[in-house]
């Protein structure tokens, strides 16, 4: 009993010796309004845009992103460039190599420079966002927008076999089909800009997009746009 009573002592001075843990503070909960922060292209440009073109609405994909890279991992989905954002959709568009033909009266021959270099053709765009800024003193991405919604063509003709003789007959073109042909267009006018020429792609591609924002008619996107319509008219 006596070794009993002295042992319990012992632990009771350990017990008294040893140093108390205070508890751990209680996390303030953070709304996330407060903490969020929103995301700007390339750091610097906001996505609030509005598209004016009802019929593009559904396919301009403005997902806030900084850099947007996707690497078309839903390729094999159907209308899954729908889930794309539009300015990868641009940057996809300048990755292509020399076709060889004429274009514009230009022959195109890139030599596979931007064939899959990515990061090349985002550094690409960015400067070219950068110019676009410096010139119109808007939001680059408005202006991208502006210039997609002027550049796509509304009707194309299409080929039809009647028994033994082949007609072209004009059609309505889809919002997606539009979108195509408008990113294909100014990507192909910035390609033929900086052909054999001192300017570079980038300022190639800004001037491309100021002039078919405006409505010029020095666009070549513009130009496309005016001549597979007038092939749909004089077809009907």
């Amino acid at each position: 009993m006596i070794l009993m009573a002295e042992e319990t002592k012992t632990e009771q001075k350990r017990e008294q010796k040893r140093p108390t843990r205070k508890a751990a503070p209680k996390r303030k909960a953070v709304s996330a309004s407060s903490g969020s922060t929103e995301h700007k292209l390339f750091n610097k440009y906001s996505y609030d845009v509005e598209v004016l073109d009802l019929s593009l609405k559904n396919y301009v994909n403005l997902r806030p992103e900084e850099f947007p890279s996707s690497y078309r991992r839903t390729s094999s989905k159907m209308f899954s460039k729908a889930n794309i954002n539009i300015v990868e959709r641009l940057e996809n568009a300048l990755m292509r190599g020399g076709t060889g033909k004429k274009v514009g009266g230009r022959v195109i021959r890139t030599e596979g420079r931007l064939q899959g270099k990515k990061l090349k053709v985002m550094h690409i765009v960015e400067n070219a966002f950068d110019m676009v800024n410096e010139q119109t003193k808007q939001n680059p991405l408005a202006v991208f927008i502006r210039a997609l919604e002027n550049s796509a063509p509304i009707e194309d003709t299409t080929r039809i076999r009647q028994g033994g003789t082949v007609s072209n007959i004009p059609v309505d073109i889809s919002a997606s089909r539009r979108l195509d042909t408008a990113l294909r267009n100014i990507s192909t006018a910035s390609i033929i800009g900086a052909f054999n020429n001192k300017k570079s792609i980038s300022e190639a591609l800004a001037n491309e997009m100021i002039l078919a924002a405006n409505n010029d008619i020095n666009s070549y996107a513009l130009k496309r746009k005016n001549e597979i319509e007038r092939m749909a008219r004089s077809a009907k």
